[in-house]
């Protein structure tokens, strides 16, 4: 027999945001990328009702597709455990950070993929190298740096192909940024192949970047560390020689700090 008060909190529940929440919660170190059919295994709903979830996700911009798989975009950092997610992982990163920093005596970064751009999730600044204020939560492009080319070296062949779709390829923000989808699958090729990214004055004149991927337990890179320095102050051989080792060494160490079996 339902009492009362159940039936009120019967009529106050509302099952389609309860079904939404269980296919978010579904995407785990397990689950980093399921198909549709994964999901509805994990949650116990139809097919059908899943599709409808993750296409309502997707407009909103929690999820995105592709290639017959679903990932989660940090968008999800918002909300509920996810939010408390990013702040763990900002707050591992510091140490790691503080490391680079005090070793290079370059500023460092944590980045995280949001659509066709970086977010920056954490930061330790030595000294102000570009002309733009990067602080926690700037957004940069992602074909242009190399913490967007890490994040998107790795990433499924949907994000990527959603990335350069929505990339403005036609404005170089200088002369020496790649121009079309063609010539960053070719740089992305190479980060896979070296294992880090380099960009040189692509973002902006006189900036030189390096990034390394940051994995998680089950091997999905979730963010890029990345440390800058100016031309002024070194060439970009000469810098990744000097840093893109160290700076591996740090993303791997980091890495194994959230699970990823490194160490």
């Amino acid at each position: 027999m339902v009492t009362e008060v159940g039936a009120e909190r019967d009529r106050d529940h509302i099952q389609s945001i309860e079904r939404g929440f269980a296919v978010l919660l579904a995407f785990n170190a397990d689950r980093p990328n399921p198909t549709l059919a994964e999901l509805a295994a994990a949650t116990s709903l139809s097919r059908p009702a899943v599709r409808r979830i993750l296409l309502t996700l997707q407009r909103l911009g929690y999820v995105s597709g592709g290639d017959g798989r679903w990932s989660l975009t940090p968008r999800v950092l918002s909300i509920g455990q996810h939010y408390t997610a990013s702040h763990s992982l900002a707050d591992t990163a510091m140490p790691h950070l503080l490391k680079i920093v005090e070793t290079v005596h370059e500023s460092a970064s944590l980045g995280v993929l949001d659509g066709a751009e970086v977010v920056y999730a954490a930061r330790v600044p030595v000294r102000r190298i570009m002309s733009i204020n990067v602080s926690v939560g700037t957004r940069i492009p992602a074909y242009a740096t190399s913490m967007g080319r890490v994040l998107l070296a790795w990433a499924p062949a949907g994000v990527v192909r959603s990335v350069i779709e929505n990339s403005d390829f036609a404005h170089a923000l200088t002369p020496a940024t790649v121009t079309s989808g063609e010539e960053l699958q070719r740089e992305l090729a190479k980060v896979r192949e070296q294992g880090y990214a380099l960009t040189e004055q692509e973002l902006e004149v006189g900036l030189i970047s390096l990034a390394a991927p940051v994995r998680d337990a089950g091997g999905s890179v979730v963010g890029a560390l990345a440390c800058s320095t100016s031309s002024a102050r070194a060439t970009a051989e000469s810098f990744a020689a000097d840093t893109a080792g160290f700076l591996v060494s740090v993303a791997q160490e980091f890495s194994a700090d959230l699970g990823n079996g490194y160490r």
